[in-house]
């Protein structure tokens, strides 16, 4: 590595961590914050966002045209129309404030971020996301934007670790992340930037073989471990089995849908409550209660709508089709109105005012057969409970599912293909064919590490 890149990395390093230290006191002050004030607080960064979109950007400029920012309150926020990604990065050059950024120009640098991240044009953050879902999408903003990110996603373990702590330990909050190995993802590059107080991350990639991931957190030892859901319950085995031994204060699961054998295993394994998190590379950051499966969402940083398929509001207990995210803090990228196809089923508000939600998983990932709908954790239930079975991924086909696994010598797989035939009858579908192979190792995408856990058939164009 050249001096230059060490330069840029340590350039990136300290703008990031810089900011998020002096942003995080207002950040946990927020959390204290009531209902009124926080409404306050949104309705004036819905302000200064669309004015700034409507000035910077010719693609929102004309998507929102016939608004003034000034008298714009939140009741308002509904009439605006809806982005999605596709509508983005097909517009991306006219949807930035800033002129000199183009598509060319942040591919061209996510190229070389992948292996040397820096900031683009010394002041900018770039990231992607999807690739494990097939749609990818980029995403810049400054350094000080992501370090509101960064904040919204750490001052809540924050804060516990220093009531348990009695104050700041020295090297602040420690995290072994067990997520995306590659900068240019969110949870990868906020490995290489926390690397200092007050919040230190250590990285176990999710693409190394589970041994080398153990032997990484047995020699650091984090007092808090956040990972992939599918690596999580991985851990929780090695950890039953004496090969992981770490003493947790915390344990969360990220980036997937975490079932309920894996939430009881891995709390029996590492003898503390699984919390949820949801953090979305679009702004969107939740937390659960330890044990609990209702999230509170950071509504100072991102405005969340959970809607039906027609964009119409759904009341509380009744899951979403999808969820409107208008990030607070980007303004370099604005998002207004992106539609995320996660379903949240709404839980009120907290009595902050926040927005408090279960999240199901995603609409995409639903499973269409000829019959009718079904879940994917319908059939993933038969494969979870399988001790021998480490990781998995089920692939739908016309008339069944395919599973590739990583499990155990010796293993029978037909008594799990039976359950899982089972399962798919019950749900109504006619005669399921149920395809297993043993694989040694999952395809995990190379920017994220993640894998798609359940694949369903394209879209049909008409009738099935």
């Amino acid at each position: 590595m050249t001096t230059a890149t060490i330069t840029d990395l340590e350039l990136l390093r300290t703008r990031v961590s810089g900011a998020v230290g002096r942003q995080m006191p207002e950040h946990i002050g927020r959390l204290g914050w009531d209902a009124g004030r926080l409404a306050a607080w949104q309705r004036d960064r819905l302000r200064a966002l669309l004015a700034r979109a409507i000035a910077g950007s010719p693609f929102h400029a004309a998507r929102l045209r016939g608004v003034d920012p000034v008298r714009v309150e939140l009741a308002d926020l509904a009439r605006l129309p809806v982005m999605t990604k596709a509508d983005m990065m097909e517009n991306f050059d006219a949807a930035t404030t800033d002129r000199r950024l183009s598509r060319d120009l942040v591919e061209r640098h996510l190229a070389r971020a992948v292996t040397d991240p820096s900031l683009l044009l010394g002041e900018y953050v770039v990231l992607v996301s999807g690739g494990s879902s097939g749609r990818r999408g980029l995403f810049v903003q400054t350094a000080e934007q992501y370090a509101e990110f960064a904040a919204s996603v750490t001052r809540r373990p924050l804060v516990a670790t220093v009531a348990a702590a009695g104050g700041l330990p020295p090297a602040g909050l420690v995290i072994g992340m067990v997520g995306a190995g590659s900068p240019v993802h969110s949870s990868g590059l906020s490995c290489v930037t926390a690397t200092r107080p007050p919040v230190s991350l250590v990285s176990a990639p999710a693409s190394l073989p589970i041994a080398e991931i153990v032997r990484k957190l047995n020699a650091a030892q984090p007092p808090n471990l956040l990972a992939y859901a599918a690596k999580l319950a991985e851990l929780a085995r090695e950890q039953r089995e004496g090969r992981l031994t770490l003493n947790l204060r915390s344990v969360a699961s990220f980036a997937e849908t975490i079932s309920r054998p894996e939430r009881i295993a891995v709390t029996e394994a590492f003898g503390v409550p699984v919390i949820d998190l949801f953090a979305s590379t679009e702004g969107l950051v939740g937390h659960s209660e330890p044990g609990g499966t209702v999230l509170t969402f950071a509504s100072d940083t991102c405005l969340a709508e959970c809607t039906d398929d027609e964009g119409q509001p759904v009341p509380d207990g009744v899951a979403s089709s999808k969820v409107l995210v208008t990030n607070l803090h980007n303004l370099t990228q604005p998002i207004i109105r992106y539609e995320l196809t996660d379903r949240f089923t709404p839980a009120g508000t907290s009595e902050g005012g926040a927005l408090r939600a279960t999240v199901e998983g995603r609409s995409d990932d639903l499973f269409l057969y000829a019959e009718g709908s079904v879940h994917p954790f319908v059939i993933g239930a038969p494969l979870l409970h399988a001790q021998a079975v480490r990781e998995f991924q089920v692939r739908q086909t016309e008339h069944g599912a395919d599973i590739a696994a990583v499990t155990d010598a010796g293993f029978d797989p037909s008594a799990v293909v039976a359950a899982v035939a089972e399962s798919l009858r019950q749900a109504g579908v006619a005669r399921p064919q149920v395809g297993f192979r043993r694989v040694g190792a999952l395809d995990r995408d190379a920017m994220t590490s993640k894998v798609r856990r359940f694949v369903p058939l394209p879209a049909r164009s008409g009738p099935a």
